[in-house]
């Protein structure tokens, strides 16, 4: 009985952070909905082509977070009365820092920058606004997984 009381209360807090954001969270879904932003104010036409990394794999996302930082810097407002709100949007955006632990990558071809294929800024912005997604939910199991182990360990630790 004893035992079923503080799964119970487990499970009960454990609901409670997993419906409670993170401030990693929070800061990803804000830099998310800032490349939203950038893809309304972005020069599309006449504009330098970027590289735009592509088939992104867990544990490798850090070096296409770079690229995507990199890429951003070369943008251009389509016009000059969005360039305050544009550059304030880049500035916030540039503060993304993602790091991964690259065990997985030894199976990937490790790429530079410059390898991948050239796209238009809004290409660009949209593959930048997949791997968002992806950084939001590669944190988000994370999470979840950390609290299943507490959960674990604690269960293990009360004899039967």
């Amino acid at each position: 009985m004893k035992r079923m009381i503080i799964f119970c209360m487990l499970f009960f807090c454990s609901a409670m952070m997993l419906t409670a954001a993170s401030p990693r969270t929070l800061k990803y879904k804000q830099i998310k909905n800032k490349i939203e932003d950038l893809q309304r104010m972005v020069k599309d036409k006449d504009a330098e082509l970027l590289h735009t990394p592509e088939n992104l794999v867990e544990g490798c996302l850090s070096t296409a977070v770079t690229c995507f930082k990199k890429g951003v810097q070369k943008l251009q407002p389509a016009s000059s009365q969005d360039n305050g709100v544009f550059h304030k949007t880049i500035r916030i955006v540039n503060k993304l820092t993602y790091r991964d632990s690259g065990e997985h990558c030894e199976s990937y071809e490790t790429k530079t920058c410059e390898s991948y294929e050239k796209k238009t800024p809004k290409e660009f912005l949209k593959g930048f606004e997949n791997l968002m997604q992806m950084v939001s939910r590669v944190h988000s199991s994370w999470i979840l997984f950390d609290i299943l182990q507490t959960i674990t360990d604690i269960l293990s630790s009360y004899p039967y």
